[in-house]
């Protein structure tokens, strides 16, 4: 079984999903300087960061279909 930096540098593309226990999937701050953080690394190892998803109690939200990304 690969490693996760393995299986990470194996890839073309992601979508990074996580929840908000408070249950309100609004972005914070920090969600969105981390996700342009995480494209600034991505973007030259040639890995796509297709979308950043939050999960809350009644629904979620996308950052690239809130214009965020």
């Amino acid at each position: 079984m690969a490693t996760a930096a393995e299986s990470f540098a194996l890839c073309c593309s992601v979508i990074v999903v996580h929840n908000h226990p408070s249950g309100d999937p609004t972005p914070s701050q920090a969600d969105i300087k981390m996700t342009k953080a995480i494209i600034a690394i991505a973007t030259p190892l040639g890995i796509a960061v297709h979308d950043h998803i939050i999960v809350g109690k009644g629904g979620h939200a996308s950052l690239k279909g809130m214009k965020l990304i």
